[in-house]
């Protein structure tokens, strides 16, 4: 990984520097080569890069006391990319090389950055974890000095002029650093990072200078009293992050000004005895050139963002984890370009709705151990779109993925429903509640419910009794027939089965308690149209309590997919090895056929929602196909069209 920056590097200052200078390749990448060069004073001009980082060697168990003299570099005149982390030194820094381009130096002791060190052609500088209390900082009025010399205790560059070729200025973690300036001596400043440094008070308006500047990071940088102004002298900046901010529970508004450069975001907090001791009542103004804002970790909620965010047209990555957000802020619904939305550890989040059209990508990854979020709903005409999502996050009892997964409970589904797929008297059902677990959150008492996913309907309950409607039944794990003819239309079929556990037969048990049982996969094989159906069912391990469970679903076929006098194989098989604890073995098999029955509208009404999904049987299953004619029906399938997970 660091040759891979140290190349990248290289061809972003070497070639831009000196695109025709014929240089010589000696590099010393490796840490323990580099100790050897150093210690023995062995440099000489052809080194052009050099790399040594003491934490490094003490995780190699390269046990080596070292205090580097700065005279071992000073035959090292062509030196252009230098790192030396956590290396104590002693001498004049005026030993190192003039060429340097790239330096890289943290945990540097000092309080300030050398006057002698060369930097006039640097184009990267990186002194995090430093204990620099201040930089580049110029003042034009004496008193002002005099009034913060307790403050600023560390050299400041007032007599130094500042690279003016500086691109990348990287003080992170730098918890000693105090106030920022000198930005009039760095127009060519392109990205700014300074993530963590708790002591920061002050940047100084001359940023407002810098105008090549498109990447800033102030992540953490929580005592940063004059970030609202600052933000709003940043012109061209792409990317912004202020996570971490201590932004408070605000209200954010965005207001039409003359200037086609702003947008700007009113923060004020909702609980005015909560204001820490600087004030948190302010104006924030985003560059409307901002492709990629991070909003992460800043106490915000729901009510904190403003109606609409058009104004920012040009954002395509938005990062609002970590906020007590109770469902996705309206404003988001107005941005007209964004792809990225990150809503990670949003633990309060109970809907997504009204997400973009535009979005491509979207992450609910939470880490919450009672989860909230009860339905997400998708646009339409919404592009392709890639879902990194955590399933414990969703609600156990009801819940709704839109076009992925339904879950509701029994007893709130309209009967006219359940009676369309031919499913009734069912009141037996009402005792037979389990334990489920899925994607291994841990055991979860529901009721009997049902879930709809790719055109199925299913329910599973304790015990074997199998409706009465199931009428073709088969001993065993697999069930072959043909579809009867009727002179109504086919519409779709009932399966179920009967399932146990091999460790209660292989034991001889009479009752068992509490014993995990994975469900099985459901294959269902159409024979004479050569097409394949391979069902995971959403939950994907049930507590047994008892002897036996029963898997009820309701396949949803079409015309193209199954029609009268077609000959159907049905097969259960294991998720797991034989003779695992959690294998599940089938004692039964039976199927039910469904045609229309004269009520045709009536029940295109009730079933109209749910045969509107993209991802079901008889729609579009692209992404789920395998081969021609097959297709794995599975919520964690990675190649989707619409959804990924």
């Amino acid at each position: 990984m660091m040759h891979q920056l140290l190349q990248n590097m290289e061809r972003f200052i070497v070639h831009q520097e000196s695109p025709h200078k014929p240089w010589k390749r000696s590099r010393l990448w490796c840490h323990e080569e580099s100790f050897k060069v150093l210690k023995q004073n062995k440099g000489t001009e052809n080194v052009l890069g050099l790399v040594l980082d003491m934490r490094m060697l003490e995780k190699k168990k390269f046990h080596a006391s070292f205090e580097l003299k700065t005279d071992a570099l000073s035959n090292m005149d062509n030196l252009m990319l230098l790192q030396l982390n956590y290396v104590q030194t002693t001498g004049p820094y005026e030993n190192f090389s003039e060429e340097l381009r790239w330096l890289c130096m943290h945990g540097f002791t000092l309080k300030s950055i050398p006057s002698d060190l060369p930097m006039d052609n640097l184009v990267a500088l990186d002194m995090s974890y430093s204990n620099i209390e201040s930089f580049g900082i110029r003042y034009s009025y004496p008193q002002r000095l005099q009034k913060r010399q307790k403050l600023l205790t560390g050299f400041c560059l007032e007599d130094k002029r500042l690279p003016q070729s500086l691109k990348i200025l990287n003080l992170s973690f730098c918890q000693q650093l105090h106030s920022l300036g000198g930005f009039d001596q760095l127009p060519a400043l392109e990205r700014l990072i300074l993530i963590d440094c708790i002591g920061l008070l002050d940047v100084c308006e001359s940023i407002e200078q810098c105008v090549e500047l498109v990447h800033v990071d102030l992540s953490y940088c929580n005592k940063l009293e004059n970030l609202p102004r600052m933000i709003g002298m940043l012109k061209k900046v792409k990317t912004l992050l202020i996570e971490g901010c201590n932004l408070s529970e605000s209200r954010i508004q965005v207001n039409d000004i003359d200037s086609p450069e702003k947008s700007i975001v009113t923060f004020s907090p909702t609980i005015p005895e909560a204001t820490p001791t600087y004030s948190k009542f302010f104006t924030i103004s985003l560059p409307r050139s901002l492709v990629s804002l991070s909003l992460a970790n800043n106490n915000l909620s729901t009510e904190s963002f403003p109606m609409d965010f058009s104004s920012l047209s040009m954002l395509k990555e938005l990062y609002l984890d970590d906020n007590p957000i109770v469902s996705l802020p309206y404003c988001v619904k107005s941005l007209p370009r964004l792809e990225s939305l990150s809503m990670v550890n949003c633990n309060l989040l109970t809907s997504v709705d009204h997400l973009p059209h535009t979005l491509t990508y979207l992450d609910l990854h939470s880490n919450s151990n009672k989860p909230l979020l009860q339905k997400v709903v998708f646009d339409p005409d919404m592009s392709p779109l890639e879902l990194s999502v955590d399933w414990k996050m969703f609600a156990t009892s009801s819940f709704e993925f839109e076009g992925l997964v339904k879950i509701q409970p029994m007893a709130g589904i309209d009967e006219k429903l359940l009676h369309s797929f031919g499913w009734t008297k069912l009141d037996f059902l009402n005792e037979r509640g389990l334990r489920s677990d899925v994607w291994f959150s841990g055991p979860k008492e529901s009721e009997i419910q049902v879930y709809y996913e790719f055109g199925i309907f299913s329910t599973i309950y304790g015990g074997e009794e199998m409706p009465n409607w199931i009428t073709v039944r088969s001993s065993g794990p697999s069930i072959s027939f043909t579809i009867p003819s009727s002179p109504n239309t086919f519409r779709g079929l009932n399966f179920c089965c009967v399932l146990t556990s091999q460790f209660f037969l292989e034991e001889g048990l009479g009752f068992v308690d509490d014993v995990p049982l994975n469900l099985p996969v459901i294959i269902i094989s159409n024979i004479t149209k050569n097409l394949t159906w391979i069902y995971n069912h959403y939950i994907d391990i049930v507590y047994l309590s008892g002897t036996y469970l029963t898997l009820l679903s309701h396949w949803m076929f079409g015309m193209n997919e199954m029609e009268c006098g077609d000959q159907v194989t049905i097969t259960v098989i294991l998720r797991q090895k034989p003779y695992d604890i959690g294998s599940a073995v089938t004692k039964e098999c039976g199927v039910s056929f469904v045609y229309d029955d004269g009520k045709e509208e009536e029940e295109e009404d009730v079933l109209g929602y749910y045969k509107s999904w993209n991802h079901i049987i008889g729609r579009d299953l692209t992404g789920f196909q395998s081969t021609t004619g097959e297709y794995i029906l599975n919520k964690i399938r990675i190649v989707l069209p619409y959804v990924g997970i």
